[in-house]
């Protein structure tokens, strides 16, 4: 049984002291009750039982995990306590890292091996016992406060192994029955003494285990990598893995430019920094390239080799770093690869090996790469080339000479080949035709492509709306070769372009364009559209506050938020009637779930709405309210008026409907109201409850209307849901002439919302139609008798 008394030497026998007790006469010894001493040795022979069950469950274990949690609970029960831990040390971080806890809490907990109750015990090597864990300087009250446990008593021993080396602590906490005793600390000794020889011969094979994956999973890397022949995607494929591999944050791969002397990043793993530059002799990739020696730095930042610009740039903190040279299959340094802040501390030998063998594996990877790159770049110039033909493509030379021009472009300028040809771009495009050149020349200095949208090129005395595209060519390493520029002739659809456009969101002019449905849609049509109609409140009042130039301002600036949304969800403006908006869904052109796009449109309008009414009450001026009116139904498009002046517009009972709705939002105090007949046809949920059933002026049938609630938050609807749960079956009483319970139901949702205006409106309803019943057989149905 280990205890905290140092082992004595072979030489070293201990000293007499003057308190050492003379031995007594046989006649004159106490004589012990038989039973105590049956009692001891039978207690002896349980303890001894026990340590011999303690190496025999560690030993069947194959786990290192299995053995710490057996070993926790077997002393915790042993002792007698409420919970423990056991501590194993990380050397390579210096912390001691908790992998068992039994009790109701069980994570990883890190200390550093020289602070806290079990520092103290890890440093001295001596087991402690502490009575009252609050009133000792050591220990920590962090978990206790985050965890809400109280830890009162403490019986904590070091963990060592049959050479004296220690490799952890156990801790065992809150004695269940008094406090713990010398007794108990070395009983503790004992048990982990017992597990040691498990646990090294475990925390070996689990190595063993490691080491043997990691080359496993090194050779499966390889074999991924060195089968991949794009470069781009080569690179990134390798740093992600060597990221991975070296449990690092980030890692960057620079390449040699032979050109510049410098070294540049076509790969960087972790937040996106773009291209990096240097010397190829500067700072530590710069030592690593010309030195063709490995450099690892645990240090970062008291290394005079390291540069610490990059990350004053950018926040990021370097801790350490290990850089490797690139070296192709002929010795030559191609680049390095710099890994950066290994998680866990500096970067080992292991890590160092690892990472030579993977870059020896990159660089012949990179070559592959780099042929495959040069083919693909032959092929793709050659396939770009015949792919744009029926376009006009015209190339030019490194020296800005055009050397080619297909039948497209040269049908486009109107010229021959041998007026073409051999001529400067400069010298051809020139007057009104120059900004192209400007174009080109600035593609020519960045390398980056430019595409110009409906441009005018000017050739003999006709003048083309054109889409051009100017592109930089450039071989695979990067030298500049000349430049392409395609030119699409579109004057034809311009012109088609915009005479629909005076009708209809250019975006969906040009959709009918392309599926060549333009004669149907101006012809007319019957079709089954969702109608939008919105109109500003108290607009009278706006206008008299704002003057003529106010109102214009305000309601230019109102129609453009509003018209941005309908067309962003696929609708068509038809018109502006005054401050009103009468928009359509499903027309001309027809989606499967237009009746949510329109719902989805008049939630935006609202809730932008509220956004610009902040504004504008930020400058002094009165917010703008309105209400929005949906209906789903038949409805006739055309183009409708006289050979003087025409519209395209709607017409129909649909769009009559859709008008009443958003009349009737005043009366029951709603911003947004939707016919029964576009619920039914709705794909989305929404928050949503039952207005009435109400038959509109002209009409006999009624018609379910309901109130779109979905633009509301906690702010502006407090407890929404319950207010349309008690609301919803409010109206369901009221329909059935259930004054009483209607009124409760209502009484209940304007406790809910007590803004809630439509609640109050329906109790007086109720409260009237109780005391004045209504005629005949009850249907629910109110009768509007306004447009």
């Amino acid at each position: 049984m280990a205890s905290n008394v140092r082992p004595k030497t072979k030489n070293h026998a201990p000293e007499k002291t003057q308190s050492t007790p003379k031995r007594l006469p046989p006649s004159r010894r106490k004589k012990q009750d038989p039973a105590e001493l049956l009692a001891q040795a039978d207690k002896k022979l349980k303890q001894a039982e026990m340590l011999l069950s303690v190496s025999r469950r560690c030993a069947a274990m194959e786990s290192l995990e299995e053995i710490l949690k057996t070993l926790v609970e077997m002393t915790t029960w042993e002792l007698g306590a409420d919970r423990g831990t056991l501590f194993l040390n990380d050397a390579a971080t210096g912390e001691l890292y908790s992998r068992v806890a039994q009790g109701n809490f069980s994570r990883e907990i890190r200390i550093l091996n020289t602070t806290g109750v079990a520092g103290a015990v890890f440093s001295s090597g001596e087991g402690e016992i502490i009575d009252d864990a609050y009133h000792d300087s050591r220990f920590n009250r962090t978990v206790d406060e985050q965890t809400g446990y109280r830890t009162q008593t403490i019986v904590c021993a070091p963990v060592k192994t049959v050479r004296d080396e220690i490799i952890g602590v156990i801790q065992v906490l809150n004695k269940e029955d008094g406090k713990f005793s010398k007794e108990d600390l070395n009983l503790l000794e004992a048990m982990t003494t017992q597990a040691s020889v498990a646990l090294q011969s475990t925390q070996f094979v689990e190595r063993m285990k490691k080491t043997r994956a990691k080359e496993m999973e090194f050779l499966d890397v390889v074999s991924d990598v060195t089968s991949e022949l794009e470069l781009g995607t080569l690179l990134a494929k390798v740093m992600k893995e060597a990221t991975r591999m070296l449990g690092a944050d980030r890692s960057t791969l620079f390449l040699n430019d032979e050109k510049t002397n410098e070294l540049f990043s076509r790969v960087a793993m972790g937040d996106g920094i773009g291209e990096i530059r240097l010397p190829n002799s500067a700072g530590i990739a710069g030592a690593v390239f010309t030195s063709g020696e490995t450099i690892n730095i645990p240090y970062a930042y008291a290394d005079l080799r390291f540069n610490p610009a990059f990350d004053k740039q950018t926040g990021y903190f370097t801790r350490s770093i290990l850089c490797v040279p690139i070296v192709n299959k002929d010795g030559k340094c191609i680049g390095v690869t710099q890994v950066l802040n290994r998680r866990g501390g500096p970067f080992s030998d292991e890590d160092e090996t690892r990472l030579k063998a993977f870059t020896a594996q990159v660089s012949i990877a990179l070559e592959n790469a780099k042929l495959f790159e040069d083919v693909q770049n032959m092929q793709s110039y050659n396939e770009s080339m015949l792919e744009s033909m029926s376009n006009g493509v015209i190339t030019t030379d490194e020296e800005g000479k055009i050397v080619t021009c297909n039948k497209a472009g040269l049908k486009i300028i109107g010229k021959v080949p041998s007026e073409v040809l051999g001529i400067a771009a400069e010298e051809f495009f020139v007057d009104e035709n120059l900004w192209l050149m400007d174009k080109v020349r600035k593609v020519d200095e960045t390398q980056e492509a430019e595409i110009i949208v409906d441009g005018e090129l000017k050739f003999e005395e006709e003048v083309l709306s054109v889409n051009v595209n100017v592109l930089p060519l450039i071989n695979t390493e990067g030298k500049k070769l000349g430049s392409l520029v395609m030119i699409e002739d579109i004057s034809s659809e311009k012109r088609m372009k915009s005479t629909m456009s005076r009708y209809m969101d250019p975006a969906l002019a040009e959709q009918m364009m392309e599926g060549g449905d333009s004669d149907d849609f101006l012809g007319g049509k019957s079709t089954e559209a969702t109608i939008l109609f919105s109109d500003i409140r108290s607009f009278t009042t706006l206008t008299e506050s704002l003057g003529a130039q106010g109102t214009v301002s305000m309601l230019n600036e109102y129609f453009t938020i509003m018209v941005d949304i309908i067309t962003r969800e696929g609708g068509m403006l038809d018109k502006f009637i005054g401050d009103a908006i009468m928009a359509a869904f499903g027309i001309p052109i027809a989606h499967d779930d237009d009746e949510d796009r329109a719902v989805r449109a008049t939630i935006a309008m609202i809730t932008e709405l509220w956004d610009l009414n902040k504004i504008r009450e930020a400058r002094g001026e009165l917010a703008i309210d309105h209400g929005v009116g949906l209906n789903t139904g038949m409805i006739v498009s055309g183009n409708i008026g006289s050979p003087k002046r025409m519209d395209y517009t709607m017409i129909g009972d649909g769009v009559n409907l859709a008008a009443r709705l958003e009349s009737a939002c005043k009366q029951y105090s709603a911003r947004i109201l939707i016919s029964e007949f576009t619920r039914a046809k709705l794909k989305g949920t929404y928050r949503m409850r039952d207005i009435d059933l109400v038959v509109v002026k002209g009409k006999t049938e009624p018609v379910g209307v309901v109130e779109v609630l979905d633009y509301h938050n906690d702010e502006t609807y407090p407890n929404l849901m319950d207010n349309v749960n008690y609301f919803n079956e409010g109206v369901k009483q009221y329909r059935t002439a259930n004054w009483e319970k209607a009124i409760s139901n209502f009484e209940e949702a304007l406790k809910a919302t007590p803004s809630d205006k439509l609640a109050t409106t329906y109790i007086e309803r109720c409260q009237h139609l109780k005391e004045e019943p209504p005629e005949g057989e009850w249907d629910g149905v109110w009768v509007m008798t306004s447009k």
